[in-house]
């Protein structure tokens, strides 16, 4: 696990290892009511892979998790999402700032998690 300063509190867990257990871990620590999805996710995603012979359903799971896991660690970050997803799902206003803002922070997450 790497840690990424965030303000002078820093990030609540390390960024994990981009594995199954190591996120797993990550999510029980910082937001476990999502552990039943994530089991969920890499069920389906090891069946898949396994039916189609391809380890891109695996990548999808480790992609997708290590980019909750990224922006999870950092409450404010994550607040600031749930925020903007919420803007664009009430669609009372014009969505496209808070779209390109969304788009920032998971391109920043993805970064953040070596993606």
């Amino acid at each position: 696990m790497s840690a990424q300063p965030d303000g002078p509190y820093g990030p609540l867990v390390p960024m994990p290892d981009l594995t199954p257990d190591a996120l797993r871990a990550a999510v029980a620590r910082i937001a476990p009511s999502r552990i039943p999805a994530l089991t969920q996710h890499l069920f389906e995603a090891t069946t898949n892979a396994q039916q189609t012979q391809s380890l891109a359903p695996l990548r999808a799971f480790v992609h997708s998790w290590a980019v909750f896991v990224a922006i999870e660690r950092h409450p404010e970050r994550a607040a600031r999402l749930r925020e903007l997803e919420r803007i664009v799902d009430m669609a009372e206003q014009d969505p496209t700032a808070a779209i390109h803002e969304i788009q920032q922070i998971r391109k920043a997450a993805e970064a953040e998690a070596g993606l």
